[in-house]
């Protein structure tokens, strides 16, 4: 392993291994074993067949989520907008999944992915585009359009596209065509591998593309950019579309793969997790499969975690703050560790943040 590597891993490592070990003195202070634990938690994540299909299915949309949020960290744009494009993305691939029957797989599925995408590329889009034209914030137009996706999609789910079939009351749509369905491998979700997939290829387009190297140029100095002749306004509706594009999958794959149908309050605030992904991962899009899975496997093995070692499930979100914590404050690492300056990059706010 090069000592690149070692480096850019160095943070991410230690403020997990400080969040287990703050964690394991919150469990004693439970009056809990934190051996128990945290091997209970190990064995909900990974303990067998089903264990591992929970645990990657939780992982999947904090794959897309993150690297949304990840992406958009390149060009110096900081995408809050997650949930609403993971929702829109979601509730589009639904209604094309139960509203098109008599349609092969390998043309329905496709085509409602690409419906889920297509809505959160407008989605992304639009913040993308006004932060180009009219140089408004990202971060608040993101926030206003997640409450806006949030009520379109309630809306959409609880009126013309609600299954009416029975006394049902619940704003959902009906059930996906089995032809849209994504399926399962054995224990691995097929939207887990385009998730990993996915990653690689982001991780291609911004380290090996012209592109690539526009975005991240924008994202360093945007001025310096414009003076090479880049397109810093097209960069930033580009980037802000792909995006959004990202976290539009991750819901098109959880209302294909994980539950069969979009329903309203089902994904409330799995967009905001991309956010806690991204960190983890330094914006990095290899970064974020690792991360992503140690959010899942946590998520997954809490209840365990809590009927069989009696420790409170909030217990994994305050081991998630610690860590993301330590994260986001690579200072603190590096003192606690004796690290020098040299031997851990900052992780930088604002712009350029994720260039590392």
């Amino acid at each position: 392993m090069s000592r690149s590597i070692l480096r850019s891993v160095a943070v991410p490592l230690a403020a997990v291994i400080l969040g287990l070990l703050i964690g394991a003195l919150l469990i004693v202070s439970q009056g809990a074993s934190p051996i128990a634990a945290y091997s209970s938690l190990l064995k909900g994540g990974l303990g067998d067949g089903d264990a591992l299909l929970r645990t990657l299915q939780k992982a999947t949309p904090l794959i897309f989520g993150g690297l949304a949020v990840a992406f958009a960290f390149k060009a110096g744009l900081f995408n809050i907008g997650g949930q609403g494009q993971l929702l829109v993305g979601a509730v589009f691939a639904a209604a094309v999944g139960f509203g098109v029957d008599g349609l092969p797989t390998f043309i329905h599925l496709p085509a409602a992915l690409i419906a889920g995408a297509l809505a959160g590329a407008i989605w992304g889009g639009i913040a993308g585009a006004l932060k180009a034209t009219t140089g408004a914030h990202e971060v608040i137009v993101t926030i206003m359009l997640n409450f806006v996706a949030g009520n379109l999609t309630d809306w959409l789910s609880a009126n013309p596209w609600k299954d009416n079939s029975g006394n049902n009351i619940v704003a959902r749509t009906p059930l996906v065509e089995d032809s849209a369905t994504i399926p399962t491998l054995g224990a691995v979700p097929v939207g887990f591998l385009l998730a990993v997939i996915t990653a690689i290829g982001c991780w291609m387009i911004l380290e090996r593309s012209t592109y690539g190297f526009e975005v991240r140029s924008v994202g360093q100095n945007k001025n310096a950019a414009h003076y090479a002749g880049i397109k810093v306004g097209w960069i930033m509706a580009s980037t802000m579309a792909v995006a959004g594009t990202l976290a539009a999958l991750g819901g098109a794959v959880e209302s294909l793969g994980v539950d069969g149908r979009f329903e309203a309050g089902v994904n409330v605030g799995l967009g905001f997790e991309g956010i806690t992904i991204a960190l983890l991962a330094r914006a990095n899009p290899l970064g974020v499969i690792p991360a992503a899975l140690l959010v899942g496997l946590m998520e997954a093995g809490a209840s365990r975690m809590q009927f069989k070692a009696g420790v409170a499930p909030e217990l994994i979100d305050v081991i998630q703050a610690l860590i993301l914590f330590f994260v986001a404050a690579p200072m603190i690492v590096r003192w606690l560790l004796r690290m020098r300056q040299g031997d851990s990059e900052q992780l930088r706010l604002g712009a350029g943040w994720g260039n590392s």
